[in-house]
């Protein structure tokens, strides 16, 4: 732990899931920093920059490690999503959504993971989607993205783990963020009453298991831990 407290960075803070992994950390203690394309109020340094871009993100993380000296965690949430039937999914939709989901954590992980495993700690959490797990309709690409990166995600996690970096995801499933339409099927009252839960998860839960994944000593790795409300078991 560094004089000022664990410094952790965000992608994607300013919203949804991001955002409330933000204030939870921050309002336990945590120094919060964020690499966004929009907005991070919640947080005690937001960079403006595009997760795909390697060189932006890598800028970045220095940005961040010089004003902090150093990056206890990294939970990678900057997503993108659109609905389009699998056989109308254009190249330049598939590649935006591989290089934002798969790149992302590609770029991040590199930036972080050298400091952390030569100071033999550190924590990695990729917020991953039920998607990956069960597929979808209408969003192959997106679920593709993310199986993509949950398998980039385990693989680092096997090579880190011997210098005491833990890596491991979580996998929401319909979740009350802006990322859901007001108008989707997921909302309507037939979908949750077919579903265990009964009702779609909170933001604020898929936070409390981030903040469990950075802070507490569960020596998971390579673990997909699901909220998903039952829509995927």
């Amino acid at each position: 732990m560094s004089d000022i407290g664990q410094v952790a960075v965000i992608t994607g803070a300013g919203s949804g899931i991001g955002a409330a992994i933000a204030r939870l950390l921050r309002a336990r203690g945590w120094i919060v920093t964020s690499i966004s394309r929009e907005p991070a109020p919640d947080t005690d340094m937001w960079l403006v920059a595009d997760v795909a871009d390697e060189s932006a993100v890598a800028d970045g993380i220095a940005e961040i490690r010089a004003r902090f000296g150093r990056i206890d965690a990294a939970v990678i949430c900057a997503g993108h999503y659109e609905e389009t039937p699998a056989l109308e999914i254009s190249p330049s939709a598939w590649e935006r959504m591989l290089r934002v989901h798969v790149g992302g954590l590609a770029h991040i992980c590199a930036a972080v993971l050298p400091e952390m495993r030569e100071r033999g700690s550190g924590r990695i959490v990729g917020i991953a989607s039920e998607r990956a797990i069960g597929g979808g309709s209408n969003d192959a690409h997106y679920a593709a993205a993310k199986a993509a990166a949950l398998s980039l995600l385990r693989s680092i996690a096997v090579e880190v783990a011997p210098d005491g970096v833990l890596v491991n995801a979580v996998a929401p499933g319909p979740c009350d963020t802006p990322l859901l339409p007001a108008d989707s099927w997921e909302r309507e009252q037939g979908f949750l009453d077919s579903i265990p839960a009964g009702r779609i998860a909170l933001p604020g839960e898929v936070a409390e298991l981030v903040r469990a994944l950075v802070e507490e000593d569960l020596f998971l790795c390579g673990e997909v831990l699901s909220v998903n409300s039952g829509t995927v078991i």
